[in-house]
């Protein structure tokens, strides 16, 4: 009676949450490793000669009960855990490691691969065909497939003791990011900040048993959205200091050995796999092809950046100099004189717009009125379907015709259990071999305030929404045959362009005008407001590119270290490497440190942390492409969506791109767009 057991009956495939416990999860693993393991063996014990339809169909067809209880344990796990997930994840993480490798690395399974890919011209596949057996001769090849046994061995054990280790930094890090909650006795304290603001303070820290207190919780970058707020300088202090302190107080959740074995053991692996070190390895298989192309572009934006950054500081000194302030700029005070000094020259004040940004009329009349706009789509809530926590509201996406599209589910608000920043992911991915269709998924974490009380956004938390919102609509618009491709199965330093395009619709005119009002009286927000916004794009730029590329920089320093290069000490390592690239200013911190650099040491964009800006290559260049051809129009829309959205991961991607724009994508929207010219 697993729920897992078989697919669910419920619409759009939708897991019954109702009916799946605890006790569920463990048996449905183990039993879907082994039956997959078993259908791989059906393949490789054929004595008939590799075909497609007897090779990659049944490799695409198996595993698909792991498939169903992994998407639904793994959303949990970081949007509601609890220690029952987190044990059960520490105990699965090496099994599924193993399990994997005992695919990749099966030597009759690649020796069948490898004959059809070396026929493949004469095999008359279908190019999505022909691209699945090129995708996966690639993949296995990388993963080791051609290893001798010895080899195989020792990469075998390298893969397990990774899967622990960043498993390990994961949970440590959500629980040093709970215990370093900043926790407050006085509401004078909290000067600066909105009622509402004031209120989820409130709100958490009763949730903690702080009755009559305050808790500000941490957030996954260094810097924090309060501290442009608070007016309290030893307030913002102790927050931009907690959140600076994870993963290096010692004790159990200190992640300083971690961060050292991972990338220890993942510049062995890669020397194994013939590869100068990780970031060679990860970059082979990308649209950047090399970490010295990414180095290139990252090289070339730092100097200008900090440049800008410092030029910057420099106002915001005269700033504090003109308040009567007797103190040097620090990195706790970047982000509230940023705030006097963009109102001071631009009239504009951030924290001023939250009004206009009610949660509810953002997600409606913002977010989904664009995609409507541009394809056609429209959302009905089904309260009707339960998902994996209260809290997380279900969406029926349909055509404009009517016909079916998906299931998109959002999780808007913080909780303990749910780990820091906002992100997508799937409960089940459309194909067309296996007949399923798409549920996708977005998390943020959105302060919640007291029951009654209005969500009001930031400003950076309604460009959140629309970007994650970007995620989904490509997980729900791609429409492939084979798995492998479905959703956002696409190159780790692509996949964030078609999210990043969807940011542009955030402040286009007929998108920001049906959605910014004022949460009370319902007024547009002001025109003028606006101007200034679009007046003051480039302003900060300097600090957000140089805490960006510090981030980065950071990331592939770590992964091109090499397989005998001892580092020891993790502080060190950051002075070095920042110093190296000219963004060592103290008062400009990385966006991620190492200890909480959870994109890096667990979240799959190990040496590929470049990939954002890489995206926004792309990104800038198609909002170009739109402004040059008419904009938020429904033609305009279906040509983004069927020759990239739609594709999923089923052709190469520059090559869609391609398609799409004519051209390769320029350089220069990015500089105008972020003043590095």
């Amino acid at each position: 009676m697993n729920p897992f057991a078989s697919t669910s009956t419920l619409p759009f495939l939708l897991p019954h949450f109702a009916l799946i416990a605890d006790e569920h999860y463990r048996p449905a693993f183990l039993d879907g490793m082994k039956e997959q393991l078993a259908e791989i063996s059906a393949i490789c014990a054929t004595t008939d000669a590799p075909t497609f339809d007897n090779t990659m169909v049944p490799l695409e067809r198996s595993g698909q009960l792991l498939t169903r209880v992994a998407d639904v344990f793994f959303n949990r796990s970081s949007s509601d855990s609890s220690e029952f997930t987190e044990a059960l994840e520490q105990e699965l993480a090496p099994l599924l490691a193993a399990h994997a490798d005992a695919i990749s690395l099966d030597p009759v399974l690649f020796s069948r691969i490898a004959s059809l890919h070396e026929q493949r011209d004469a095999l008359a596949l279908e190019p999505e065909a022909r691209y699945l057996v090129e995708r996966y001769f690639t993949e296995f090849t990388l993963a080791g497939s051609g290893l001798g046994d010895d080899d195989k061995a020792r990469l075998r054990d390298h893969n397990k003791r990774l899967s622990t280790a960043t498993t390990r930094f994961e949970k440590n890090l959500l629980a040093d990011t709970n215990d370093l909650a900043l926790v407050l006795d006085d509401v004078s304290e909290l000067d600066g900040l909105t009622p509402g603001q004031v209120s989820a303070a409130a709100e958490a820290a009763t949730e903690r048993g702080l009755v009559g207190r305050y808790v500000i919780t941490l957030v996954l970058p260094t810097s924090h959205p309060y501290l442009a707020q608070l007016t309290n300088r030893g307030v913002r202090e102790r927050l931009l200091a907690a959140s600076c302190s994870r993963g290096i107080r010692g004790g159990a959740f200190d992640n300083r050995d971690l961060v050292l074995e991972i990338s220890r053991l993942r510049a062995k692996r890669s020397r194994l796999l013939g590869f100068a070190n990780h970031a060679a390895g990860v970059t082979a298989d990308q649209t950047s092809k090399t970490p010295e192309a990414v180095a290139d572009m990252l090289g070339h934006l730092a100097p200008a950046a900090a440049r800008n950054a410092r030029v910057e500081q420099a106002d915001l000194q005269a700033q504090i100099d003109a308040d009567g302030g007797d103190f040097e700029l620090a990195a706790w005070d970047w982000a509230f004189y940023t705030e006097k000094v963009r109102r001071a020259r631009y009239a504009v004040d951030t924290a001023a717009m939250r009004p206009y940004f009610e949660f509810e009329r953002v997600l409606r009349d913002g977010v989904f009125y664009a995609a409507t706009r541009l394809y056609g789509v429209t959302f009905t809530e089904r309260p009707d379907l339960d998902s994996w926590h209260p809290g997380a509201r279900v969406f029926e996406v349909s055509e404009a015709d009517g016909s079916p599209v998906g299931l998109y589910i959002i999780d808007v608000y913080t909780r303990d259990s749910k780990r820091g920043g906002a992100w997508m992911n799937s409960l089940s991915s459309q194909s067309t071999l296996l007949g399923t269709p798409t549920i996708v998924c977005n998390n943020l974490n959105v302060p919640q305030p007291a029951t009654g009380e209005p969500t009001l956004l930031s400003f950076d938390e309604v460009v959140t929404l629309f970007h994650e919102f970007g995620h989904a609509l490509h997980g729900l618009f791609a429409r492939v045959t084979y798995p492998k491709f479905a959703g956002t199965n696409v190159y780790r330093d692509f996949v964030e362009f078609p999210s990043q395009v969807n940011e542009m619709w955030m402040l286009w005119p007929e998108v920001l005008a049906n959605y910014a009002r004022h949460h009370v009286t319902g007024e547009h927000m002001p025109q003028d407001l606006v101007d200034r916004i679009q007046a003051s794009s480039t302003f900060n730029e300097g600090f957000s590119t140089s805490e960006y590329l510090a981030a980065a920089l950071l990331d592939q320093a770590w992964h091109r270290i090499d397989a005998d290069e001892m580092v020891t000490d993790v502080a060190a390592f950051e002075a070095s490497a920042l110093t190296a690239v000219g963004l060592d200013n103290p008062a400009v911190p990385p966006r991620y440190a190492s200890t909480y650099f959870a994109h890096s040491f667990a979240g799959g964009y190990d040496a590929g942390y470049y990939s954002y800006i890489w995206s926004e290559v792309l990104d800038a260049d198609t909002g170009e492409w739109f402004e040059e051809n008419g904009g938020l129009t429904r033609a305009n829309g279906e040509r983004f969506r069927s020759r990239l959205l739609g594709v999923g991961g089923s052709t190469d991607p520059l090559g869609a791109y391609r398609d799409f724009r004519g051209r390769d994508a320029s350089r220069q929207p990015l500089l105008d767009r972020r003043g590095l010219n």
